[in-house]
């Protein structure tokens, strides 16, 4: 779902680039291209062209879809590999074995002599 989310606000950012760049300025008639000035800047605004209502379509788009993925980056991740992955066991170190204590001798017998 991620995956198509960004691919699909992929699609969207670079089709509103384009929109963008075909269309024209605001004085974009036939007065504007001889030098004269148009009327249309102080005037009535005329209707709205299919390029401008795409902009604005794909726009609200492109905010939908960033505000979408923004809240999904904010949350962790539940299916994440790493949380299904076995805990390691923690294990005491081993212990060496008891020494034994040498038996004791008398202080002045000699082992050597008969």
């Amino acid at each position: 779902m991620h995956a198509l989310v960004v691919s699909l606000y992929i699609l969207v950012s670079l089709l509103i680039l384009l929109v963008v760049l075909i269309q024209g300025g605001e004085n974009v008639d036939i007065t504007a291209a001889f030098g004269g000035v148009s009327q249309a800047a102080f005037g009535p605004r005329g209707t709205v062209s299919t390029l401008e209502k795409m902009t604005w379509v794909l726009g609200g788009m492109f905010l939908v879809l960033a505000i979408t993925l923004t809240v999904w980056s904010s949350k962790p991740q539940v299916n994440s590999v790493l949380q299904h992955a076995p805990r390691p066991v923690p294990t005491a170190p081993a212990k060496a074995p008891a020494k034994k204590s040498p038996t004791p001798t008398p202080p002045n017998s000699n082992p050597f002599k008969p």
